[in-house]
């Protein structure tokens, strides 16, 4: 992956993964220090009701075995939060894989480590809530947990360290959409106030990557318009090899916790509005040709979205009218 430019003064002037890297350093330092003097600690074990917690059958005699109606759980929010469940416990094989695009040395070498031990917390702490509060069947859980890290994770973008930017910038905001809306959606304010937490976190992910791939476009436009129209055409959510992905999406999708309206207008729009990306002049022809590719793309989103919006308000109104039956 290279592209010839200006800005460097080699005799080559061609960007690599390395040369962004360097380029990049001193950005990556900013930002990290930015990141530690605004984010908080905290405590994941403070926001699981343990007292709601009693024992399942295996050793202990007074088991109890898990049925649905022990929890206060939504079905859409019970089916979410297994699915940002298992996509946070791959967290083992997203570290290696931006470890290994990103270094263990310097500033990156930083961020990579904090930002793993951050990601860590929220797996800690969702899986002792569905444990504790009952909103899931644990052995169900644990087989997909098994299932799920035994596939491991291999990224669409792992060939690439500036799409693996542009990826995280977009995606580090895609599930803190999911986390924040499962939380209003799972009918447990104790669940809405956990996964808030957790989006918090999500969202000071996303501007990091945000303002990283701001400083790639003004290395090398070209080629990071390149990387983005990429990654938005392509965008998979990193849980979606997980057991049973395409059915829980689509009842994500239903229940409004994450479809492509959500996509489109709380996902891309915002990175791609705040960046200025298709107000960006002084392109190569490879670059004009990917910024006109991603605006024709969130055109056609735009329009199927509309034609999902119309199909889940006609679902809501045929539901309304047979429970008004």
């Amino acid at each position: 992956m290279s592209i010839t430019s200006p800005h460097l003064g080699s005799p080559s002037g061609e960007w690599t993964d390395a040369r962004l890297l360097y380029a990049l350093e001193e950005v990556v330092e900013k930002e990290l220090n930015r990141h530690l003097k605004v984010t908080k600690d905290w405590m994941p074990h403070e926001y699981v009701p343990w007292s709601d917690g009693r024992n399942f059958p295996g050793f202990f005699e007074d088991g109890e075995a898990w049925e649905k109606g022990q929890s206060k759980v939504s079905e859409v929010g019970r089916i979410a939060l297994v699915v940002n469940l298992l996509t946070e416990d791959n967290l083992p094989s997203y570290h290696h894989e931006i470890a290994t695009l990103f270094g263990r040395d310097g500033a990156w070498g930083t961020w990579v480590h904090r930002w793993t031990a951050e990601e860590g917390r929220h797996g800690i702490v969702m899986r002792d809530y569905l444990l504790a509060s009952r909103a899931v069947d644990p052995d169900k859980l644990e087989e997909f947990r098994m299932s799920h890290m035994s596939e491991g994770f291999e990224s669409d973008n792992r060939h690439s360290m500036l799409h693996t930017v542009a990826y995280v910038a977009f995606q580090e905001l895609a599930t803190r959409v999911s986390h924040r809306n499962t939380g209003h959606h799972s009918g447990d304010p104790v669940c809405d106030r956990m996964l808030a937490r957790i989006a918090t976190d999500e969202n000071l992910h996303m501007i990091f990557y945000r303002n990283l791939l701001k400083a790639a476009f003004e290395f090398a436009p070209d080629l990071t318009m390149q990387a983005v129209r990429d990654v938005v055409v392509g965008f998979r959510m990193p849980g979606h090899g997980m057991p049973g992905f395409e059915r829980a999406a689509a009842q994500m999708a239903i229940g409004e916790v994450y479809n492509m309206r959500i996509h489109h207008d709380d996902v891309l729009a915002p990175v791609i509005r705040f960046l200025k990306i298709m107000e960006i002049d002084g392109l190569g022809p490879e670059g004009m040709k990917a910024q006109e590719e991603l605006g024709l793309y969130m055109g056609g989103l735009d329009a199927e979205a509309r034609k999902f919006d119309e199909k889940l308000a006609a679902r809501k109104a045929r539901m309304a009218a047979r429970a008004g039956a």
